[in-house]
C-alpha cells in the first residue's frame, strides 16, 4: 500500500462534532499539522467525512 499525507488546511471552529472528532482520531488538531499513513478503506472514509477541510498528497 502507498502512503499518504494528509494535511489540516482550515479551522474545525464551526465544523460538526462528528467532524471535528474524526480529524483529532488522525491527529489533526491545529492549521497545517500533517501526518502520513497508508492508504486504505478505513483512511479513505474518514479523508471523505473531512475532504473540505483538508489536503491529501501521496507521500
Amino acid at each position: 500500500m502507498e502512503n499518504v499525507k494528509v494535511t489540516l488546511i482550515k479551522s474545525l471552529i464551526a465544523c460538526k462534532p462528528n467532524q471535528i472528532a474524526t480529524a483529532e482520531s488522525l491527529g489533526l488538531t491545529k492549521i497545517g499539522n500533517s501526518i502520513v499513513l497508508k492508504n486504505d478503506q478505513v483512511l479513505a472514509g474518514k479523508i471523505k467525512v473531512i475532504s473540505h477541510l483538508v489536503k491529501v498528497e501521496n507521500a
